[in-house]
C-alpha cells in the first residue's frame, strides 16, 4: 500500500509528508519513500501551536479539528501534485501535552477530521495507548529501527528533542536524550533566525564552562531509560537557566548548548552500550545533522562510527517509520513494544477513521 507519514515535530520546522510504498513479503517488511516535502509553518500556525497549551479547552478543540482539516487539505494537495495514489495517511499529529507519568500525552490532528477532509482511511493518535499501558509513549520509532535498520548499533534522531534506539544486552531500548532543535532554535530567534545554518553561530562561540556544568546536573539526566521529554520540561526544569546566562554573547550559549547535548549522547552512549563506543556503529537523522558543529562534538565526545545518510533519509525518517507503523495497525499487527517504552505490554497503537477493507 501507499502510506503518507505525516510528521511535526517540538522543533516546529514544519510538517513532513513522506508517501512510503510500504509491503511485507516473507516476514519481512519493506518501506521505500516514493515522494517527499517539508512544509514550513507560517508564523500564525507557528504561534498557534506553541501557545496552545496555554489556551482555553473551546480553543483547544477549534485546533485540533482546524489542524486535522489544515492536515487532510495537504494530504489532497500532495497527492494531486504528485500523481500517486495514497492509500492510507499515518499521522503523528503535532504533541502539545506529554506528560507519561500522569498517563497524558496530547496530539493536535483530529484524525476523525483529516480523514472526512480527505477522504482516505487514516490512522492517528498512536502515543496513547502505550501511556494507557505505563509506557512512555516516546519514542515511537523503536520497532522501525529494528524492522528497517538492524545494521547498526544504534539510531539517533537530532530532532526538536534528541532521542536514541540502541541494542542493549538486554535488548533494543529507546528514549528521548536531551532537548536538540528546539532549544538551539529558541536562540537562533534572537537574531531573527529560523535556526544555526551549519552550526556557523556555534562554531564561533566559547564554552560557559558554569552553564554546561548546571545544564549536565539535571535531574533527568541520572533517571534510568526508558524515559521521555515534553515542552513542558524544557520550560520548568531546562530553559530558566540557559536565561541566567542571558548576558553572555549568543555565540558562547550556543557553543554550550551544542557541548551538552554532544556530552549526554556520549553518556547514553556509554551507559547502555553493549560493547566499546568505538566499535558503536550509529545511524543520525534528523534537522540536527545539518549542523556540522553539532555532529563534529557528537562525533568528539563519543569516538563512534558515526554514520550520515542521504537527505532523504535524514530528513524523512521519523515520517517514514510512522507510515510503517499505520500499516502495521492496519493489519492489526503489534507497533509498539512495551519492551522498549516501559510499558507493561506491547500495544496495537493508532486510532482508525475511514474504511479499511480494501487494505486488509
Amino acid at each position: 500500500m501507499n502510506v503518507l507519514g505525516i510528521m511535526s515535530g517540538t522543533s516546529m520546522d514544519g510538517i513532513d509528508l513522506a508517501l512510503c510504498a510500504v509491503d511485507q513479503s516473507g516476514g519481512k517488511w519493506n518501506v521505500e519513500i516514493l515522494r517527499a516535502i517539508t512544509l514550513p509553518y507560517n508564523e500564525t500556525w507557528r504561534v498557534r501551536l506553541s501557545q496552545l497549551k496555554y489556551q482555553n479547552p473551546e480553543l483547544y478543540v477549534r485546533t485540533d479539528v482546524f489542524y486535522g482539516r489544515y492536515l487532510g487539505e495537504l494530504a489532497l494537495a500532495f497527492q494531486k501534485e504528485t500523481g500517486l495514489n495514497i492509500d492510507l495517511i499515518a499521522s503523528h499529529g503535532h504533541t502539545i501535552f506529554h506528560q507519561p507519568h500522569a498517563w497524558i500525552t496530547a496530539q493536535v490532528g483530529d484524525g476523525a477530521t483529516l480523514y472526512g477532509t480527505s477522504g482516505i482511511p487514516t490512522v492517528s493518535n498512536f502515543r496513547r495507548a502505550d501511556v494507557a499501558a505505563g509506557g512512555q509513549g516516546a519514542p515511537l520509532v523503536t520497532l522501525g529501527d529494528e524492522l528497517l535498520f538492524s545494521e547498526y548499533d544504534a539510531c539517533l534522531n537530532l530532532g526538536g528533542f534528541c532521542n536514541m534506539s540502541i541494542k542493549t544486552a538486554a535488548g533494543r531500548l529507546s528514549f528521548d536524550i536531551a532537548p536538540c532543535n528546539i532549544v538551539l532554535n529558541r536562540l537562533a530567534r534572537e537574531r531573527k533566525l529560523k535556526y544555526d545554518d551549519g552550526g556557523a553561530i556555534a562554531e564561533q562561540g566559547n564554552i560557559i564552562y558554569p552553564l554546561l556544568e548546571q545544564l549536565n546536573a539535571i535531574a533527568y539526566y541520572g533517571k534510568s531509560a526508558p524515559k521521555s521529554l515534553g515542552r513542558e520540561w524544557i520550560n520548568k526544569d531546562f530553559w530558566h537557566l540557559v536565561r541566567d546566562f542571558d548576558e553572555n554573547p549568543l555565540e558562547d550559549r550556543m557553543k554550550t548548548l551544542v557541548m551538552h547535548i554532544a556530552t549526554q549522547i556520549a553518556m547514553s552512549l556509554e551507559a547502555y552500550a553493549p560493547k566499546p563506543l568505538h566499535e558503536m556503529k550509529i545511524l543520525v537523522t534528523g534537522g540536527g545533522v545539518f549542523n556540522d558543529t553539532l555532529i563534529d562534538y557528537i562525533k568528539s565526545e563519543s569516538d563512534s562510527d558515526i554514520v550520515v545518510p542521504d537527505t532523504q533519509l535524514i530528513q524523512y525518517k521519523e515520517a517514514m517509520i510512522f507510515a510503517l507503523l499505520g500499516a502495521m495497525r492496519v493489519k492489526n499487527l503489534s507497533n509498539v513494544s512495551g519492551e522498549t517504552t516501559g510499558a507493561l505490554r506491547s500495544v496495537i497503537g493508532g486510532s482508525l477513521d475511514g474504511d479499511f477493507s480494501k487494505l486488509l
